[in-house]
């Protein structure tokens, strides 16, 4: 099974062009599949920074009321 921070809310930020969701750009989510194992956790490492530094908030589906 390949990692992935995809939490299912795929909408990306015009601003930033991150995703709201998880915080990965469109070319890393096109890409995802054809990187290595080690190159995604990297990735994966960086989010919750990025995140941080352009303002969004990651969604947690987990946490919220149906």
């Amino acid at each position: 099974m390949i990692s992935s921070p995809c939490n299912k809310v795929c909408v990306v930020d015009g601003a930033s062009g991150l995703c709201f969701g998880c915080g990965r750009s469109l070319p890393e989510i096109a890409t995802w599949g054809g990187m290595s194992e080690a190159e995604r956790r990297a990735i994966m490492a960086e989010l919750p920074r990025r995140m941080k530094e352009k303002g969004l908030a990651p969604v947690d589906l987990k946490n919220q009321a149906s």
